[in-house]
């Protein structure tokens, strides 16, 4: 028997094929790591950025082809966030090597800009190694770390598209950011001490002895101090430790900075401020300096901990034993249940807290906020800082990297085990929202608080970075500005804008006014509110869902303020299934910042005395009081409100707790604080609400009189205020069990959504999620939009802009209901 003898191995023939990668692909090392993936399947071609994406062009075995395919996505940088992989098959043209080429100008721009990404671990181990070259340089960066989306100009993303373009790289970082072993690899904002930004300490008249310099507060001192030998880092911890305030210029703009255990500082930060008792956000040089502060869960954790480094709100510890006495002052956050805690998510803040010190001069704990006026946008420009920062701050910690896109912190808590997000800004704007349905090319405006907009297409919608308040010209002008900036980055070019409802909300006058020509569809408030939390939770809208809308105010349908709504609602319309029953709110505007004037309304709608000894009589003036009883009686400039936070707002005042409210929501937040003391109390029987007749076309109207007279007979009995709080909250929850059981029993209808301001609360949500899901339903909550007027304007564009037939589905929702 004669065995064969194998023949020569045939040979594959090459195959080519181009393949583009879309998602968040620019600015996260994607080019660097399609080199490696490539040169290691020993692939020839090259990678480029583009407007669409990451294009790369390989060459090889078929094999090694299809891994390199098959590779893209599950092996990408961990900054990345790849949404396709589409490869077409080329005709060989041979050749050898694998290169980077320059990125390619023109043609659509629909790539993702990354979010700004806070110092890597490599990155601090050379920011503190005294032989490594970057040694306490204050911008170092690389490709896993640091400024992206606030220094982006324009796309493709490449150097020369960002505020680093007037830093030409020296030889040392033009030899790393070619080489293809080097974690600076194609790291667009690369720098060292010798080529890159520079920190400057300017102080005001009056505060420059710590930095042994003239007084005169002109920009050119901060040379000066240099070549006196002063450390801007160094001066400012010693300016700190003083009790000074510092305004620091960080990613998204200017912080303004104390010494958050120095009640003096923080104290006169607020007077500056104008801020009230608003609570106040602290950077903590690292987690051990939390944590005997403040309660933390594994997920609160990495939060902190995390690329993101929003501030995570925290439950204060009763047994707070503060590593090394570095305790917050009282005046951080009075009357709130929680702290608001960040870690460094920068090299300045780092360095600012003490890394590569050692004498311990400097705070570990500092007050962070905003670097603006009350009500105005942050502070972004240097010269601009000088100006409207000058009756703020003692000194401007600044440097020349300028910032192209404003970017407020963002701000988290966890709820049931799960992120609650209140304002996503830094380290998730621009990062798309992914849609459940497909959209037309559209902008919807947002409401007049917390403003944010949204640009969609298709199957993606771009939240704005927070805005602000839109009762400020400048807040105007910033929105506009962003908008253009948000336009250029993801290409969307709207055919129509959605609005707030309002007449005469601020950020619908805008749209009408920036329409030219294009339709401007408005959407009811609370509608926008279930439509985000359905389109955040996946929902197509083929199915209706009960919608909990509670917050502080909304245009309804009929003129007066809704905000305590059950909807039956799709994207297509709503009903309004129930409501609160309507009360007066005297004064308007006066009624929300002194909570006292509405719960004196509430005791009238339900019936009740003002009894003397109440402490929401005691609060209001003798004059003010008579005044107010003929405003209610008369009815005079008394709309009708159903809003659930006025109805928080009048049971903190009933109780005593604030009387006058210095901030949004701070009557509701120390009630909930309130609460959080009593957490054993029972469900009280007597804390009900009615359900009667309808009003404004609605099946049921909740009326709290009941509830209130059971509030008033408990403070008037000398019941803790905890006890009557935590009573309060059950009631509430109970009152959403029973009209979605009612809601269900009518439609058939099983799931629930709760939305609205009222439910950043966690003691409410999780009471009415836990009470609903032991009814049977399937519960939506909030978690990467807010619950707040800053997740509508995703709501409003889902509403706005569908492209499914309107009329199909409002006939489908007719007959089901």
């Amino acid at each position: 028997m004669t065995t064969a003898r194998p023949g020569p191995a045939v040979a594959t023939a090459p195959r080519r094929s181009r393949v583009v990668v879309r998602g968040v692909v620019q600015g996260v090392g994607f080019r660097p790591f399609v080199y490696a993936l490539a040169t290691g399947l020993r692939l020839s071609g090259h990678v480029t950025n583009t407007g669409d994406g990451v294009v790369a062009e390989v060459e090889g075995d078929p094999a090694d082809v299809a891994s390199f395919c098959a590779r893209l996505a599950p092996d990408a940088p961990p900054l990345a966030r790849v949404e396709s992989v589409e490869a077409a098959e080329m005709t060989t043209s041979g050749g050898s090597g694998f290169t980077i080429v320059p990125s390619r100008q023109g043609g659509a721009v629909r790539t993702l800009v990354p979010p700004d990404t806070a110092t890597c671990d490599d990155c601090l181990a050379e920011l503190a190694n005294p032989a490594d070259r970057r040694y306490l340089h204050p911008f170092i960066t690389c490709t896993h770390c640091g400024p992206r989306f606030t220094i982006v100009t324009g796309l493709p993303y490449d150097r020369i598209h960002t505020t680093m373009a007037g830093f030409p790289m020296c030889a040392d970082c033009a030899r790393e950011y070619a080489d293809p072993g080097d974690r600076r690899f194609h790291a667009q904002p690369v720098a060292c001490p010798h080529c890159g930004p520079r920190l400057r300490l300017v102080t005001a008249p009056g505060h420059s002895a710590l930095l042994g310099t003239d007084p005169a507060p002109d920009p050119d001192r901060a040379e000066r101090c240099r070549e006196l030998g002063d450390d801007p880092i160094a001066a400012a911890r010693r300016m700190l430790a003083s009790g000074a305030i510092l305004a620091v210029k960080g990613l998204g703009g200017y912080h303004l900075a104390c010494d958050a255990t120095n009640p003096d500082a923080v104290a006169e930060l607020r007077r500056r401020k104008a801020r009230g008792d608003k609570p106040f956000a602290v950077m903590a040089a690292d987690l051990a300096d939390v944590e005997p502060l403040a309660h933390l869960c594994p997920l609160e954790r990495e939060l902190l901990t995390g690329s993101v480094r929003p501030v995570v709100l925290l439950r204060r510890r009763d047994d707070a034993r503060p590593r090394q006495g570095a305790a917050p002052a009282g005046t951080v956050a009075p009357g709130s249940p929680d702290l608001g805690f960040m870690l460094p998510y920068t090299p300045v803040h780092h360095l600012l807290l003490g890394l590569g010190t050692a004498d311990g001069e400097g705070p570990r704990l500092l007050v962070m906020t905003s670097g603006n006026l009350a009500g105005e946008p942050i502070v972004t420009d240097d010269a601009e800082a000088l100006t409207r920062l000058a009756g703020l701050a003692d000194a401007w910690l600044l440097h020349d990297r300028p910032i192209h896109v404003p970017c407020d912190d963002s701000v988290v808590r966890v709820c049931d085990g799960e992120q609650l997000t209140l304002r996503r800004s830094r380290g998730y704007a621009p990062l798309p929202v992914a849609l459940p349905l497909e959209v037309a090319p559209a902008l919807a405006v947002g409401g007049d608080l917390k403003n944010t907009f949204c640009l969609g297409d298709g199957h993606q919608a771009w939240l704005s970075a927070h805005i602000g308040d839109m009762d400020d010209l400048a807040t105007q002008l910033a929105l506009t500005s962003a908008e253009w900036r948000l336009e250029s980055v993801t290409g969307v070019r709207p055919g129509l804008l959605a609005a707030d409802r309002h007449p005469a909300y601020r950020s619908t006058r805008w749209a009408r006014e920036h329409a030219e020509g294009r339709p401007v569809v408005p959407v009811q408030h609370h509608h926008a509110h279930v439509a985000a939390a359905m389109a955040e939770n996946g929902l197509d809208g083929t199915a209706p869902v009960i919608g909990v809308a509670f917050d502080g105010t909304g245009y309804g349908l009929d003129g007066a303020v809704w905000g305590g709504e059950f909807l039956i609602a799709d994207y297509a319309g709503f009903e309004r299934f129930a409501h609160l029953a309507y009360v007066p709110l005297p004064g308007g505007d006066a009624a929300v910042r002194r909570p006292y004037r509405m719960a004196l309304a509430h005791l009238r709608a339900a019936g009740l005395a003002a009894d003397g000894a109440l402490p929401c009589t005691r609060a209001c003036a003798p004059g003010e009081l008579a005044v107010l009883e003929r405003q209610l009686a008369g009815g005079l400039n008394c709309v009708s409100t159903s809003s659930m936070g006025r109805l928080f707002d009048a049971v903190s005042s009933l109780v005593g707790i604030c009387h006058h409210a210095g901030y949004e929501a701070q009557a509701a937040i120390e009630l909930e604080a309130a609460a959080l003391r009593a957490p054993g109390v029972a469900e009280d029987e007597r804390y009900v609400f009615r359900l009667g007749p309808p009003q404004s076309g609605a099946t049921l109207t909740a009326d709290p009189a009941p509830l209130l007279t059971a509030v008033v007979a408990d403070v008037l009995d000398g019941t803790p205020a905890a006890v009557v709080a935590a009573r309060f909250h059950r009631g509430v929850a109970r009152l959403v069990r029973t009209v979605c059981a009612a809601a269900r029993g009518g439609t058939g209808v099983t799931t629930v959504a709760l939305t609205g301001g009222v439910f950043a609360n966690t003691v409410l949500s999780s009471a009415c999620a836990e009470g609903l899901r032991e009814d049977g339903f399937t519960v939506l909550r909030h978690r990467l939009i807010p619950p707040n007027d800053g997740g509508l304007a995703l709501g409003q564009l889902v509403v706005a802009a569908r492209t499914t037939d309107r009329a199909a589905h409002a006939t489908a929702r007719r007959q089901r209901l």
